[in-house]
Parts: structure tokens; C-alpha cells; sequence
């Protein structure tokens, strides 16, 4: 809107929106405007949609594509991390001159990665010649609501597609004229698929010498339909390869209704020509699920070739694996985590759950259920307590998503007069994602006097250290403290109180607290506990009353005890509230120094003892699998590996997979190396395909 400011100190502003396919769904309305009224000539709207199509760190798969073609935006697709400086301005440049806001396309496995990539694409673009407009496409003021907004969308939907055709971003991968089978992908898909096609020995010659033709799509919507007739113009058959639904697939075989001689005898996809499923149109693609697809078709219409060879060795690798259902790496809370006593509700009560960390309560026989989006927490409690006596229910809700969205929730709560006790969990830190600050400010007293100024009466603050509320006077009138071991009386008596009640939980989440020790943010307590052996009868209060990880069992003379590990330990010191007479409290002492290993291995004047590493030749990318829990070095490892290979000039890519990570959950990193980037195509392993793999961990390993 700046260049119709007449107070305008700039020409123009470009923009960036960003956010996860969740983000895209909450924002649609905004987008949905933002894309019809425009953006500027001098400006440009990039719409970047982090969309995660394999569930990994969402509660649902996105495709958000799908929801832009909704608002009428165009939507580019990037295959690879390389590709995204090039389709960003790409991006832009159409913004401008469209007046459109533009949809990108960031899916999970190509955000989360890092690679050695070759730069090398235009920074000028064409101006259509072939497209005029007969009204200005921009923002412009006043333009108030009306059927010329949808209208105008129309001729900026055409400047798109004239864009499109001026500066051409889908491309011949091989440019075979007389090819007879074509093969069109996007994304993710498009890498996928090449890595398909060299497992069953398809280089470009060989494609040459079958007849097999790849396009790549760039833009895919709306398609530019020029390129691709061209393209499928002489083919026999064409196989669309797309992740999710099949977008590209539809708009072709829509264009090519009234264009008979550009349609080739057969185009299949999510289905084959019987209506068979063919590409899935849910969870991901990979090499080697695209592979047999691939050869079937290829045969289908070249009946002279085989690859059955290629098919046998792909399936050689598929190891057949029972994995023990009982014996996994599950993520849980921290040592000291102030979710070990915060998320505890009374016998005979019941805690729906949220998102973050605190998540993880409803696998800890907590009495925890449910899943809701940010901010609607409670919602579904509004709905269901009609039915079920409006009885009373805990609702947790961390206080980063409190300050994004989640006090809507309380406000609606409170004008549907829901039976609830909203525990806000206050930990200082964004703790589910590695521990940043919340955007903006927000303070317990803040929380507090918001919650009132809704209506909200009853208020109770817990802490581990409610000492630390010396000015009572910034809380509303009525509010209580209490120390957390208060915590089973309080939520008794809260559980009573009709209508909304509040209970905010103050503690510093530990592994902020840990950090903040380090750098010498914080103070580090003088006390530490341990458990005396020959006292401890192995009984485990003290792990039910901390739900502490810092808690191991130990096997002894007489029988299973149980230790602290020091070096894990928090200082939370919520074990020793159990009655057990087997705890020591050492006050101003030091762990004592490791002396090392006894007998070590004395290596002098054995320079050959050990034998020499055997290199690959890197004829084909080398794979290499590390895997671990979070906090020993996994990503580290992925991190130092792939830049020596960087630094030596050879094409290198990292993906690692985290999630709850720092949780002591599952880390795994995929490290691929080629000669040359070039040589690289999807940044994952495909299963079965890891030339070596590194098992940190036992448990994650299997």
C-alpha cells in the first residue's frame, strides 16, 4: 500500500509472508484478500508455505498448494534448496508485474536440510509482449468490495501465465523431440523421480536411445499450458509425477479437452488408463517407491525392455525388519522439567492437552487426552461438557501459545461459561522448539490481570519459589500463591469452582535453566542429591514423585537400587519430596574430575596398529545414516561431515529429523555425498539404500 501513500519515503516495499500449512489455514482469509486487491509495481508479495507432507512435526499432513489455488494465487513449487534464491525472485518479478501475491512452496524435507549448491540463474526478467491489460492489475485506493476485485482477478491470473511464457520456468530436462513417453514432475516429486530413473541405469543417454522425455513444472498454477502442450505434443504417454494431489495432472487433462493434437494417447498419474491406483496421493514419495511405477510404464509401452535386473537388486535392499513394539526411544520431559509437577491433575480428574511440550503428559498416565490447534484449546470441552454434565476439566496451555492465540480461547471459554481451570504453563522459554523467547512481552502479573479483565475470578500463581512474589500489588485483588507442593490441595479446590478458573505455573523450563547456568545468566546451586546404595530398597518413589530421567536404575549386589546422574541432573530436587531415608544433600562440593579409563590404550610407536580408512570412489552418491537421541551429537556429526565434503568441492547434503529431540526422543540425520552437487538428487536415504550406517543409540538403531 506504501506507493498510493502520498507520504511515501520509498518507491516501493517487497514483503515476505511466512508460515506452516497450519499457519496458511489460519491466515486464509487475510491471504485471500491480500492476493485480490494486489500487490505494487515497484513492491511484490512472496506467500511461502511451509507445508509438511509427511506428518513429522504436525498433527496433520498439508498441501497448501490446494488452499492457494483456493485464493487464487500462483503457486511455484522449488525441488531443491538450489532452487530457492532462483524461484524466490522469480517470485517477486511475477508479483510485480501480475499484481498477484505469490504462493512458495517449502516443504519439510528440503526446509529442514542443508546443501553444497551451484548458483547459477538470471536475475533480469522479460517483459510480456504478448499481454496487455485493460485496467490496472496493482493496489489502488479506493477500491472498495465489489464484483471488480473478481473480475480484475481474471486479467491478473492472464498476466501471470503471460509472465510465465515471457520468462519460462518449467523446462525439457533432456529436450528429446521424437520421444515417446514423457514423464512431468514438480518439487520434491521431480527429485524423487530422477533418483528413480538412475536406479533403474536411466541416464540421459539411455533416455535418448528409449524415447523418454522429463518435464519439470516450476509453476504449478495455474499451469502455463504453452509449454507443456509442446511438450506432450507427439508423446504416446505421459506419467505425471506429483506428491499429494494430483494438481498438474487435473489442469493438463482440463487444457487438453479442446486441443486434440497436443493430447497424447494416454496420461496417467494418480490412476492408471483402468482406473487403478497408480502414484499414492497421501503420504510421501520416494525413489524406491517410484522406481517399479516408473519400469512398469516404461515396459507398458517399450514391451522390448526389461528391468528386471535393476527391479531385483532395488528389492534385495528392502530389509524385512520386526521392530519390538514394546521397546522404543520415547520422547519424555526433561530432568526438572516443571512439567513433571506442573501437568499431575487429582485423582478422579481429568487434563485435556495442547501444543507443546507439555504434550508429551498424555503418554505418562497423567489422566491427559486430546489434541487441539493453537488456540482453540478448550474449545472442544465447550462443546462436549453439554453432553456430559458440564463437569470439570484441567486445560493446559503453555504460555508462548497463550500469548499467540490461546487467550482468545480463555475469552471464549468464559462467554460460553465452560466448567474450567486453564493451567498456564509460564517456563520463560519457546521450550518445545529450542528454547526462544516468546515474541514480545509477557509476565506472570500480565497474565494475570488479562485473565481478570475477562472475567476470570478466581486466580491461583504456583512456583517452585512463590518467594520470589515480593510486590503482591501488580497481581488482581483475590489472587493466591502457592508453593508447587501445594499443587494437589490447590487444583482440589479449584476443581470446585464453577465457571473459568486460572492457575498459572511459574517455573523456568530446565533445559533453559541449563543454558543460561552455562553462560553465566543464571546462578548454580551449591546442593546436590544422591542416592546412598546400601540405604535405597529400589521401591522408585523418588521417580514417581520427580517423573525425572535423571533417575536410573542400578543393578547391585543386592538387587535393583536406583542412582542420580549427575551430569544429566537439573537441580530440581523434586525427588527427595518421596519418604525415603536413602537421599544425601552435599552442600558446596564438586563432582570429582574423571581420571580416565584405567589400562588405556598405549598406541605409541604403533603407527600401524591401526588400519587405513577405504575411500569410495563416489562413482554414485555414498549414504550415510547417523542416528542417536538428542544431545550426543548426531546433527553435529551430519554438520561436520557434510561441510568437509563441501570444502573438498564435492556435492554434499544433510537432513536431519529431530522432533522432540532435546526430549530425549529420536535424532536421525541423513548425509549424502556426490562429486558434485549435480549428482545429488533427494536429500533423504531412500529405505534400504544407506551405504553405512552410525547407531549412537541402541534403541533408535533397531
Amino acid at each position: 500500500q506504501v506507493e498510493s501513500d502520498a507520504d511515501r519515503e520509498v518507491d516501493g516495499v517487497f514483503s515476505i509472508w511466512y508460515g506452516k500449512g497450519p499457519g496458511v489455514d489460519r491466515a486464509g482469509d487475510a491471504l485471500k484478500h491480500g492476493n485480490a486487491y494486489g500487490s505494487s509495481p515497484h513492491g511484490g508479495v512472496l506467500v511461502i508455505a511451509g507445508d509438511d507432507h509427511g506428518c513429522v512435526s504436525s498433527s496433520m499432513s498439508h498441501q497448501s498448494d490446494v488452499a492457494f489455488m483456493a485464493f487464487f494465487m500462483p503457486t511455484l513449487n522449488p525441488a531443491s534448496v538450489s532452487e530457492y534464491l532462483e524461484f524466490g525472485l522469480y517470485g517477486f518479478a511475477m508479483s510485480r508485474y501480475s499484481g498477484c501475491w505469490v504462493g512458495f512452496k517449502a516443504i519439510s524435507e528440503t526446509v529442514e536440510s542443508a546443501a553444497s549448491v551451484e548458483l547459477n540463474f538470471r536475475h533480469e526478467y522479460a517483459q510480456p509482449t504478448d499481454y496487455k491489460a485493460n485496467t490496472s492489475l496493482h493496489y489502488r485506493w479506493p477500491d472498495l468490495p465489489g464484483p471488480q476485485i473478481e473480475e480484475r482477478m481474471v486479467q491478473k491470473l492472464d498476466a501471470v501465465r503471460a509472465f510465465a511464457r515471457a520468462n519460462p520456468i518449467d523446462k525439457r530436462i533432456y529436450n528429446i523431440p521424437d520421444a515417446r513417453f514423457g514423464i512431468i514432475a514438480t518439487g520434491k516429486g521431480f527429485l524423487d523421480l530422477m533418483e528413480a530413473l538412475k536406479m533403474l541405469g536411466i541416464d540421459e543417454a539411455k533416455a535418448r536411445e528409449i524415447g523418454i522425455d522429463v518435464y519439470k513444472v516450476g509453476l504449478v498454477w495455474p499451469l502455463e499450458t504453452e509449454g507443456a502442450r509442446a511438450f506432450l505434443r507427439g508423446k504416446e504417454e505421459v506419467l505425471v509425477v506429483e506428491e499429494k494431489r494430483g494438481i498438474i495432472e487435473s489442469e493438463l487433462k482440463e487444457n487438453l479437452y479442446d486441443y486434440q493434437a497436443d493430447k497424447p494417447s494416454r496420461m496417467v498419474g494418480k490412476y492408471d488408463e483402468e482406473g487403478n491406483p497408480l502414484i499414492p496421493w497421501t503420504g510421501e514419495l520416494s525413489p524406491t517407491l517410484l522406481a517399479p511405477i516408473v519400469a512398469k510404464r516404461i515396459t507398458h509401452e517399450f514391451p522390448h525392455l526389461n528391468f528386471d535386473a535393476e527391479l531385483e537388486e532395488l528389492a534385495s535392499t528392502r530389509a524385512e525388519v520386526v521392530v519390538p513394539t514394546d521397546v522404543k526411544r520415547t520422547p519424555y520431559f526433561c530432568a526438572g522439567c516443571p512439567h513433571n509437577s506442573s501437568t499431575k491433575v487429582p485423582e478422579g480428574s481429568k487434563a485435556l492437552a495442547g501444543i507443546g511440550c507439555h504434550f508429551m503428559a498424555s503418554w505418562m498416565n497423567r489422566s491427559t487426552e486430546s489434541l487441539i490447534q493453537m488456540g482453540g484449546e478448550g474449545v472442544n470441552w465447550v462443546g462436549k461438557s453439554r453432553f456430559t454434565g458440564n463437569q470439570h476439566i484441567f486445560q493446559n496451555l503453555g504460555e508462548g501459545t497463550y500469548f499467540h492465540s490461546g487467550y482468545m480461547a480463555i475469552r471464549q471459554a468464559k462467554a460460553a461459561n465452560a466448567n474450567i481451570t486453564y493451567k498456564i504453563l509460564f517456563n520463560d522459554a519457546v521450550a518445545m522448539t529450542g528454547g526462544q523467547p516468546v515474541d514480545g512481552v509477557i509476565t506472570v502479573p500480565a497474565i494475570a490481570n488479562q485473565v481478570r479483565s475477562e472475567g476470570v475470578q478466581r486466580i491461583a500463581i504456583v512456583s517452585d519459589e512463590p518467594e520470589k512474589y515480593t510486590s503482591k500489588a501488580v497481581f488482581p485483588a483475590g489472587a493466591t500463591f502457592h508453593h508447587r507442593d501445594e499443587m494437589d490441595a490447590l487444583q482440589r479446590e479449584l476443581r470446585e469452582v464453577k465457571g473459568v478458573s486460572v492457575l498459572i505455573y511459574d517455573q523456568v523450563c530446565a533445559a533453559e535453566k541449563r543454558r543460561r547456568r552455562k553462560r553465566g545468566m543464571l546462578p548454580e546451586p551449591t546442593k546436590r542429591i544422591f542416592i546412598n546404595s546400601a540405604v535405597c530398597e529400589g521401591c522408585g518413589d523418588c521417580s514417581i514423585q520427580s517423573n525425572c530421567l535423571s533417575i536410573h536404575p542400578i543393578e547391585t549386589e543386592l538387587g535393583k537400587k536406583r542412582k542420580i546422574d549427575q551430569s544429566s541432573c537439573n537441580k530440581d530436587y523434586s525427588c527427595v519430596k518421596g519418604f525415603c531415608p536413602s537421599f544425601v544433600s552435599v552442600e558446596g562440593g564438586e563432582l570429582r574430575k574423571s581420571t580416565g579409563a584405567e589400562g588405556a590404550l598405549d598406541i605409541s610407536g604403533r603407527t600401524n596398529a591401526l588400519p587405513a580408512p577405504s575411500y569410495s570412489e563416489l562413482s554414485v552418491a555414498y549414504d550415510l545414516m547417523v542416528v542417536g537421541v538428542g544431545g550426543t551429537g548426531v546433527v553435529t556429526v551430519g554438520a561436520l561431515i557434510s561441510m568437509a565434503a563441501h570444502l573438498e568441492g564435492k556435492g554434499a547434503s544433510v537432513l536431519d529429523f529431530t522432533g522432540f529431540a532435546q526430549k530425549g526422543g529420536a535424532v536421525i540425520s541423513h548425509i549424502r555425498i556426490g562429486t558434485a552437487p549435480s549428482e545429488l538428487n533427494q536429500v533423504r536415504i531412500a529405505d534400504g539404500r544407506a551405504d553405512a550406517f552410525i547407531a549412537c543409540d541402541v534403541l533408535v538403531g533397531t
